[in-house]
């Protein structure tokens, strides 16, 4: 009874959501301490700086030899350096998104990382892993830090190398989950809960390829165009060409495929299921990739000089059903536009994470956003998708975008494995 008694209301969230209006919260009412849209508080989160690697293809692109920590580092001393406002030694932490490295190994490696980049051994550093949602979560934890007093300033991203580590299950299952009727559906493979939200929303396969050339050919056109330019910090790497060995700098995404069409999509077979829907090419790439963003008050901010180039208005995370954990950003986002004080008409740039075609398609049409709003410089069936790292790249891409556009308001989202989805909200200082 408790159950449906939930469902209702989550129900009643989306339904005046999407009637562009704000909704009771489908859970324990909760107050928003990130303070109110259009109104500067001292005590507001901002975003200082945020950048990003180039992403590149896992196994065979130009980050394949980088180590995590090689990878992470060069954003982190970018940052630091850009920002002499900032020393370094006043960082008070450094929390970083990671996925795949087992064990205590992806802790180990940031904290190399900020060795690397600079930063002296009394700079601490933590691990973060919400699965996809890894770097937006940890650009949450810093602002809860900060909102706690623990420290002013801090710096939070995401990391991934899914070249030198793998997505496989580490281990034996369960025996007791599988026999749950939900526990057991967190061991699907994604692709899987792909295929389960094709088939349960009727999101055709001709749909799902035409919403992955939309994303090529908008990320095509945002390369063009420059639109990354002052997001990305190039790497350069040692790579190996007919036997020799060179010096290669790299400032731009992989995996952008200009020519994409429908048709030729069309002819790949599906990856997860006989007969199913989902395919390599409108599926999310897998990549390498890091990211970060500095992160304080807008009181520290102010009193050194230091650009605003976004405020952090509200954050949710919302739990789904994981045999279909693509849908978590059509609850998630309404909970993050609720609680920032906003509707979803409000919002003029949408950054959804496109883990698949499917479910981002049917989160758009769900919350019938406008097209247009929906990642307007593609996605990561386009760009990739370096799990811990995404989050902080949404990020930074929709900061910089709402900058460049003069635009107020952005939201980014994302689903979850094991069935959640995130999503925040972010005010330009425009």
């Amino acid at each position: 009874m408790e159950y449906n008694k939930k469902a209702a209301r989550r129900a009643g969230v989306l339904e005046a959501q999407m009637n562009g209006a704000s909704a009771p919260s489908s859970g324990v009412q909760t107050e928003n301490v990130l303070g109110r849209v259009g109104n500067k508080n001292p005590n507001d989160i901002v975003i200082v700086k945020a950048f990003r690697t180039p992403i590149t293809k896992a196994k065979r692109g130009a980050f394949a030899s980088l180590t995590p920590d090689n990878l992470l580092a060069p954003v982190l001393k970018h940052l630091i350096e850009s920002t002499p406002q900032i020393k370094k030694e006043e960082i008070g932490d450094i929390v970083i998104g990671t996925v795949l490295p087992k064990g205590g190994q992806g802790a180990t490696e940031v904290r190399i990382a900020g060795l690397l980049a600079g930063f002296p051994v009394e700079v601490p550093v933590t691990t973060v892993n919400r699965q996809c949602s890894s770097g937006l979560q940890a650009i949450a934890n810093v602002a809860s830090a900060i909102t706690a007093g623990f420290y002013e300033i801090g710096i939070a991203g995401g990391v991934e190398s899914m070249s030198s580590s793998s997505m496989g299950w580490d281990g034996g299952v369960n025996p007791t989950a599988l026999e749950h009727p939900i526990a057991s559906s967190c061991y699907l493979p994604m692709g899987q809960t792909s295929e389960n939200v094709a088939e349960k929303y009727n999101v055709s396969r001709d749909v799902q390829d035409n919403f992955a050339v939309v994303s090529h050919k908008r990320a095509a056109e945002a390369i063009k165009s420059g639109k990354f330019k002052d997001e990305i910090v190039p790497v350069t790497v040692e790579l190996e060409e007919k036997g020799q060995k060179k010096n290669v700098t790299v400032s731009q995404d992989e995996g952008v495929r200009e020519n994409t069409t429908a048709e030729g999509l069309g002819k790949l077979r599906a990856a997860f299921r006989e007969g199913g829907s989902t395919t390599a090419g409108n599926a999310s790439q897998v990549s390498d990739g890091a990211a970060a963003a500095i992160v304080t008050k807008r009181s520290v901010a102010e009193a050194r000089g230091l650009p605003i180039l976004g405020v952090l208005r509200s954050f949710a995370v919302s739990g789904v059903d994981p045999s279909v954990m693509g849908i978590g950003p059509a609850l998630a986002i309404p909970e993050a536009v609720r609680r920032a004080g906003l509707s979803l008409n409000d919002i003029d740039v949408y950054e959804i994470n496109e883990a698949f075609a499917s479910q981002a398609t049917y989160t758009v049409n769900h919350l019938r956003l406008p097209a247009e709003k929906v990642n307007p410089n593609g996605g990561a069936i386009a760009l990739g998708h370096p799990l811990g790292a995404t989050g902080a790249r949404m990020t930074a891409t929709l900061l910089h975008d709402l900058k460049r556009k003069k635009a107020r308001y952005g939201v980014v989202s994302m689903c979850i494995g094991s069935g959640m989805g995130a999503a925040a909200v972010y005010e330009s200082e425009n």
